[in-house]
């Protein structure tokens, strides 16, 4: 088949090496435009375009996809089948009339739930046990097309986004290589979504990563997962902002009056435990500003934390 890939970040990258392994005429890769990133803001090419780059295959950095000079070049190219993958931009219904066999998206959920931009960092933070890979067609709504393909994968308990994020872009390449292989004969059916069952994800904002330490100890921990390492969980003890990369859950409860917030232990033996609304969180890896990640202990040997102290 001749396909057109749009995709943008890390995660896409699996599927796109499906595509060529297939043996499939991958005739133009669209992503997202070169950004400042990083503290320098470097203008920096997305990893689907290095991908790209690297291996000679044409690009397209549309500002929007709905752009008519862009339109009018993806009809030209005529593909068979149009794939996404974390693309970034919603497509028109031009665009997805383009290709004789549809277009398909690898997303990182099984809808009907979890559809938008961020499934990885909302199932974590709802405390989902499992998750997995839809391949779907693509229509005008927000992830609400009839569905090819799903396969499933478990959620550990102590994962967080970056690891999750890693085994479901792999799991998207497989999902969308069986996928590929029903177009063999034509265009397969597929099963329409229960709307009814729908939910939908918040989108990621830096704000996000605040710790309100009235949350229980489940939301906390789950939270931490979700947004290490972006945009990163943080607290304020002492004035300094502190960020969070690891949490362990504590099984006691505490007894009496209860101070979110309030620092419990400090030391070699415990390391760093804090109060939640209904227990006692570790803060077993942290960083202060302008140095490295730690264990909590050595941080502690750096920074007198006292018993009592209230975490902002």
């Amino acid at each position: 088949m001749r396909i057109l890939f749009m995709g943008t970040p890390e995660f896409a990258i699996p599927s796109l090496e499906v595509i060529v392994a297939e043996g499939h005429e991958l005739i133009g890769v669209v992503t997202q435009p070169d950004r400042p990133k990083g503290r320098g803001k470097r203008v920096t090419p997305p990893p689907v375009k290095e991908w790209a780059v690297e291996r000679g295959f044409k690009v397209y950095q549309p500002q929007k996809v709905r752009d008519e000079e862009f339109i009018a070049q993806l009809e030209s190219l005529a593909p068979d089948l149009i794939v996404t993958a974390a693309y970034g931009q919603i497509l028109p219904k031009r665009i997805l009339d383009i290709p004789l066999l549809g277009c398909i998206n690898v997303h990182a959920s099984l809808l009907p739930k979890y559809r938008g931009a961020s499934p990885i960092q909302q199932a974590i933070m709802d405390g989902e046990t499992k998750t997995g890979i839809t391949i779907m067609y693509m229509d005008v709504g927000m992830d609400t097309g009839d569905i090819i393909l799903q396969k499933e994968t478990e959620i550990d308990p102590e994962e967080n986004c970056e690891s999750l994020h890693d085994r479901l872009a792999e799991l998207g390449g497989e999902a969308l290589k069986e996928s590929l292989g029903l177009f063999i004969n034509g265009k397969p059916q597929g099963t329409p979504q229960n709307h009814e069952e729908a939910t939908y994800c918040q989108k990621i904002d830096k704000s996000m990563g605040r710790i309100y330490w009235s949350m229980d100890v489940d939301m906390i921990k789950n939270r931490v997962r979700a947004l290490t390492p972006w945009p990163g969980c943080y607290t304020y003890i002492n004035g300094m902002r502190l960020k969070i990369w690891e949490i362990d859950r504590k099984k006691c409860l505490l007894e009496g009056e209860v101070v979110p917030g309030r620092v419990v232990h400090a030391d070699e033996k415990h390391g760093l435990v804090v109060a939640a609304s209904n227990g006692l969180v570790r803060l077993s890896k942290v960083q202060a500003p302008g140095k490295r990640v730690m264990e909590d202990v050595e941080f502690l040997r750096g920074n007198r934390v006292e018993v009592n102290t209230i975490l902002d």
